[in-house]
């Protein structure tokens, strides 16, 4: 199975205090100060949205959101454009793009600190219904390839895993570890 355009979501350890509004300033400076390898574009603010994307950096190869879906408040990277390599490949960019994200967010001075992740709870979706269905058959064959990332992300810690069940929604998987990990660890363990 080919698995493209992975979104990798890190929830977000204090999401009470986190407010969106001083997101929009520091996702503008991104923009202007051309922080990441991709080509970012514009910013658009769904707070007003129940549930919704909250605030989206929007890219060409893909988006950075602070995402609120099914309040769920993390920090999301979606890659929309295929991405040559393997199925680890892919899940290992995404991964990392949501991890420096979440490490920037963290560390900007604007934010105070309130936008730090959990570290012990990922999701992981596959925005593509022709190539990754939400089905059995799709978990099936699926799930060798996210333990296997999993593995790697989550070294020598316990996790479980829980799909999304309804056939509406995307293909995905929450994992869940056993102990914290920093964004820190898991880009160190990312490149090991």
């Amino acid at each position: 199975m080919n698995l493209q355009h992975v979104i990798v979501k890190l929830l977000l350890a204090n999401p009470a205090e986190v407010h969106l509004d001083p997101l929009i300033p520091v996702f503008h400076s991104w923009i202007r100060d051309k922080v990441f390898d991709e080509l970012l574009l514009d910013i658009a603010d769904y707070q007003h949205v129940p549930d919704g994307p909250g605030v989206v950096l929007i890219g060409f190869e893909g988006d950075y959101s602070v995402d609120n879906t099914d309040h769920r408040l993390g920090v999301r990277y979606n890659r929309k454009t295929p991405l040559d390599g393997s199925n680890q490949d892919r899940l290992k960019q995404a991964a990392r793009a949501a991890l420096t994200a979440a490490q920037r967010l963290d560390a900007d001075s604007r934010l105070n600190g309130t936008f730090r992740i959990s570290g012990q709870e990922i999701e992981i979706f596959f925005n593509d219904r022709l190539l990754a269905p939400n089905t059995e058959a799709t978990r099936k064959t699926a799930e060798p390839e996210l333990k296997s990332f999993l593995q790697k992300l989550f070294p020598g810690a316990e996790f479980s895993l829980e799909y999304a069940k309804d056939p509406r929604r995307l293909f995905g998987v929450t994992a869940r570890t056993s102990r914290p990990f920093s964004a820190d660890e898991l880009l160190a363990n990312l490149k090991s």
